[in-house]
């Protein structure tokens, strides 16, 4: 071997010796922050008031921690994280107060115009569950917060919304959760901007969403069941899609539109035995209400009325139990379905669609007669259809089928 080569190989050894030492001397990785381990803490919120004005991570170990007032984030590109659902914060609290709050720091008005808000970046609640009682306020209470991010957390039994959020501008994220049996809202969205709930279950709150004077949301592969009230609520509210969702036995409405929303989507859902209604729009503008299916609901499968302006209702199926060969599943008593009902409504295109063995009309028409309505190529399986009272209108193409089962 030449000495060179020799030279070479001897400095590349001592050179990773060298790193080995300082690995073992613990040199830091330039940047980084320790993560704050709870467990070496008296409480939870000295952990988090451990963090550094940079921000930082604080990791809750497993079990099952009681609170009585609520755990304070005021800082921002922070992340709490626990270990799952075996990391369980329970507020005991029976004063109206939340489990988590994420707000700026010191004295704040909720009401404050947008010129003095104090707006925080950038915080991160993860893998663990948070549970309160009756009397307990919000499960996790955000204000001003912009790109929070709320991932596997189980948020239930809380007296107030499991998860309130307030002017959390821009980009907020809930993914991959479960919000259940809560006195409120599971999720109470007010003023957001360029929000996703996706991949999420809700079960027995009063309304699984609330979505009031926002823009451009999007809720999708969502699953929600046995609600109070309702579904998904959007008030006021422009540029949303509502996809790929469950929505059922609600003992309301799978999802209401009001209240000058416009620019919507409710596509590819399945609607199944909510009590008063699949779809219902009150003053609903520019949106469309398309493939999704209408099963077993009594009454309201969609509803428009005479507010809604420029509407498409297509390539949606509505339908009871029938299972083919005159056969269905359930009771006799539950296997009902209802079509569109339209009170006093006009200017809509209902094309494309297939109503199967209704108990009612395809098109119900409430009031007024509908007028300047295109109702053509549907398909009506052992379903009257309903057309005389629309005014103005063109009903053609569409095709009525009897005695198919």
């Amino acid at each position: 071997m030449k000495k060179t080569a020799i030279i070479l190989l001897l400095a590349s050894v001592v050179s990773l010796s060298a790193d080995l030492v300082a690995g073992a001397e613990g040199v830091k990785l330039p940047g980084a922050r320790v993560s704050i381990e709870a467990i070496e803490y008296a409480s939870i919120q000295d952990a988090i008031d451990a963090l550094p004005k940079e921000g930082g991570e604080v990791v809750l170990p497993a079990g099952k921690f009681v609170i009585r007032e609520p755990l304070v984030i005021t800082g921002e590109d922070v992340s709490l994280r626990g270990v799952g659902t075996a990391t369980h914060i329970y507020n005991a609290n029976e004063d109206g107060k939340a489990a988590l709050m994420i707000v700026p720091q010191g004295v704040f008005d909720r009401a404050a115009p947008g010129a003095k808000r104090k707006y925080r970046w950038r915080v991160q609640i993860s893998d663990m569950r948070i549970t309160g009682n009756e009397k307990s306020g919000h499960g996790i209470d955000a204000v001003w917060v912009n790109e929070i991010y709320l991932e596997g957390v189980t948020v239930s039994y809380h007296g107030g919304d499991g998860i309130n959020m307030l002017y959390c501008l821009e980009d907020a994220r809930l993914a991959d959760s479960l919000i259940t049996y809560n006195k409120g809202s599971g999720v109470y969205i007010l003023g957001n901007h360029d929000t996703v709930v996706s991949g999420t279950q809700f079960e027995e709150n009063t309304d699984a969403l609330q979505f009031i004077d926002g823009f451009n949301l999007t809720f999708t592969s969502n699953i929600i069941d046995d609600h109070l009230r309702n579904g998904v609520v959007l008030d006021n509210s422009m540029g949303n899609t509502i996809s790929a969702n469950m929505i059922e036995q609600c003992e309301g409405i799978g999802v209401v539109l009001k209240n000058h929303t416009y620019a919507t989507i409710v596509g590819a859902n399945i609607f199944t035995a909510n009590r008063k209604g699949g779809v219902v729009m009150e003053d609903v503008h520019g949106t469309s209400i398309t493939g999704n299916t209408f099963t077993i609901m009594a009454k309201n499968a969609v509803s428009v009325n005479g507010k809604c302006r420029a509407l498409t209702i297509s390539g949606n199926t509505f339908a009871d139990r029938s299972i083919g060969e005159g056969q269905f599943k359930g009771k006799v008593e539950d296997n009902v379905a209802s079509g569109i009902v339209l009170s006093a409504a006009s200017v809509l295109n209902i094309t494309g669609n297939t109503f199967s063995n209704l108990s009612t009309k395809a098109l119900i028409i409430e009031g007024k007669a509908a007028r300047q309505v295109v109702f053509s190529n549907n398909l009506l399986i052992n379903t009257a259809g309903g057309f005389d009272k629309l005014e103005q209108s063109k009903a053609e193409g569409n095709l009525v089928v009897k005695g198919a089962r």
